[in-house]
């Protein structure tokens, strides 16, 4: 199993903080964020890490990661010169990836779940994680039957389709490389990783699991401040979250 962060983007919602630095730089409680979504990684024993980053700041990722070696691990640095969707990612890596599985995560998510025994135990297809959220419409959306197996999912539905938001980690078979090539752009003019989501739905390979702690999309002020305090609270600090 190999390990992407994709830590790129250009951090429009949360200017003027992201016009000196990346998003995934900034401050979260007494941590850079990126350190959040890389422990995820990390605790899960995946050791062999591409970090794809905007052209922007690279020199910074390099100067606070290194060669991994600190943690125990090899990281690899690539450049996302324009952010074309997430799924865009997967073909930047596809040398990377080569003939492995791979886990990606948003370097801007913060989860509270450990995920290490479903990365771990990971043999092949798609799995992907929801989370009830009080605004579906921002992210992808997955509907769920009775029996709780995902049935659709659709990137920002203009129609109610469920209240579950797919979250920002990504476990995928080598496959995923050669889905992402054959995605045609939205209407956005992206790529999105929906696309992705549904080749695996669409053939009965993807599992999609609930989140059960609390997961932070850290992308605007408000879930900046939160993944803070939440960050807070995990280190024994006693700060609330409400």
């Amino acid at each position: 199993m190999k390990g992407i962060i994709l830590a790129g983007g250009e951090g429009t919602r949360l200017r003027p903080l992201t016009t000196v630095t990346s998003k995934q730089l900034l401050a979260v409680y007494n941590k850079p964020m990126i350190m959040y979504p890389l422990e995820t990684l990390l605790k899960a024993g995946i050791k062999d890490i591409l970090i794809i980053v905007a052209p922007d700041h690279p020199g910074d990722f390099l100067h606070l990661l290194g060669s991994g070696r600190e943690f125990g691990a090899k990281f690899t640095y690539e450049i996302q010169d324009k952010p074309e969707g997430l799924a865009q990612a997967f073909i930047i890596a596809a040398d990377f990836i080569d003939d492995d599985n791979v886990t990606m995560i948003l370097g801007d998510n913060i989860f509270e779940d450990d995920f290490s025994d479903v990365i771990k135990s990971f043999k092949s297809g798609g799995h992907v994680f929801a989370k009830e959220v009080p605004d579906p419409e921002r992210f992808g959306v997955v509907k769920f039957d009775e029996q709780m197996k995902a049935t659709k999912i659709e990137e920002k539905p203009k129609v109610y389709l469920s209240n579950y938001a797919v979250t920002g980690l990504y476990i995928y078979d080598k496959r995923v490389v050669e889905i992402a090539k054959n995605l045609k752009p939205s209407a956005r003019g992206e790529l999105e990783i929906t696309g992705i989501h549904n080749w695996y739905l669409e053939h009965g390979e993807l599992s999609v699991d609930v989140v059960k702690g609390e997961w932070i999309d850290a992308g605007t002020f408000d879930s900046l401040l939160k993944a803070s305090l939440l960050a807070a609270r995990r280190s024994g600090t006693n700060l609330a979250l409400n």
